[in-house]
């Protein structure tokens, strides 16, 4: 150890402070693990992350025993969500006869649901939250991972733990260091946010695809709509070739909004951010004395916005098996690979039906809807089916308390 580096040591060293991290660090906590998350931004403030809280996070959230302190947070509801197709709106997901606390999506800015998750496990004693954390490297001991290297404030510290867990994203440097396999399913699309102001006549509107092409997108937060505009993949440096004013053209034919209005909030290139979309996953999740979970493990499309609950998800199911083996020192690999078998058929089949929906979103139509097509739009039970499956998905965790 070199003279500009610190020891520090936890049960549990947590590299990402997102939705699977703070739920997992909070859950483990709670159990009375010692437990240090190590966050590399300053705070959590970022736009256009997942800001979606489906009603079995919800759910989660009740179970915790504050749901009602959570909900006091502003948020707006989607009961239902919308869509247009050939030319008429249509109800896609309904969520009211989910099986569920709570019968609808909530929308919050991520980073009031970090922080409020934070705070609450900020109020456990071997819970450490530490900003402003790069992780550099990770540690090794006769083969296991035994911590992690990161520069804090500048300052290069070492953390010893029992178990390193990797909820640090679709860019996740543990991975990375792990050296752990990751197979891609190609996407052909990307999706551009984009901020327009709401204004008292505008219709009541909650979350949903909007638009003759279904490539606009619209949610409501509030004080001002929330839009992506989906394009190919690798086609943004060809638009801004073009310049701002024929993007606001385009946008002006998928939109239900006229381009005076666009033009007011979308000034330059600099009011619109790029999501890469990636389906991706890990081969295996798991390490000797290493585990990923959440987009770390397997990045998702925004398609039903359910990467934060599949996230929520793997962080309740991973501290339901380890906390035992993990609190008497005898936690193995065993224990971390049956969290992959637990969490991969969810997994799976949510990547799998992104996938189909995408494709499904790009191809031409040649003729007319066949008559298996129109009866199933027709069905009633259609819009409580996709409720369940973005609501709910499909395997729901409940924790251990």
């Amino acid at each position: 150890m070199t003279p500009d580096t610190k020891s520090s040591a936890a049960s549990c060293c947590i590299v990402g402070g997102g939705p699977a991290g703070l739920m997992l660090g909070y859950l483990l906590a709670r159990k009375g693990i010692d437990v240090t998350v190590l966050e590399k931004h300053r705070d959590f403030l970022r736009d256009f992350r997942g800001d979606t809280i489906h009603p079995s996070t919800l759910d989660i959230i009740w179970q915790l025993g504050f749901l009602d302190e959570f909900l006091a947070l502003p948020h707006q509801r989607a009961e239902k969500l919308y869509g247009e197709i050939d030319g008429q709106e249509t109800t896609l997901a309904d969520f009211s006869h989910l099986p569920t606390q709570c019968k609808f999506i909530a929308f919050m800015p991520q980073w009031d649901f970090l922080n409020f998750i934070a705070g609450k496990a900020a109020q456990l004693p071997n819970f450490r939250l530490i900003h402003n954390a790069q992780v550099l490297s990770l540690q090794e001991d006769k083969g296991q991972v035994s911590g992690v290297i990161a520069e804090v404030d500048g300052e290069t510290q070492h953390f010893d733990a029992g178990l390193v867990i990797g909820c640090d994203g679709r860019n996740s440097i543990v991975r990375e260091q792990a050296g752990m396999e990751v197979r891609r399913y190609g996407t052909p699309r990307d999706v551009l946010w984009l901020k327009i102001h709401k204004r008292p006549d505008d219709p009541q509107w909650s979350m949903g695809h909007r638009g003759p092409k279904k490539n606009f997108i619209m949610i409501d937060r509030g004080d001002y709509w929330q839009c992506g505009y989906s394009i190919p993949k690798g086609s943004l440096d060809l638009l801004k070739a073009q310049g701002i004013a024929p993007f606001l053209d385009l946008l002006t034919e998928v939109s239900p909004f006229e381009r005076p209005r666009l033009q007011e909030d979308i000034l330059s290139w600099e009011d619109v951010r790029l999501l890469v979309i990636r389906i991706d996953r890990l081969k295996e999740w798991a390490k000797p004395g290493l585990l990923c979970i959440g987009d770390a493990a397997h990045a998702m499309s925004p398609i039903g916005g359910v990467g934060v609950n599949l996230a929520i998800q793997d962080a309740v199911a991973t501290a339901n098996i380890i906390t035992e083996p993990l609190k008497a020192g005898r936690l193995t690999l065993r224990h971390l690979k049956r969290i992959q078998r637990r969490r991969m058929f969810p997994t799976w089949a949510t990547q799998a039906l992104q996938i189909m929906i995408s494709k499904a979103g790009q191809k031409q139509r040649k003729r007319a809807p066949s008559r298996l097509e129109i009866w199933l739009r027709g069905r009633k039970f259609i819009p409580f089916l996709f409720g369940r499956l973005i609501g709910v998905g499909f395997y729901r965790e409940i924790p251990k308390l």
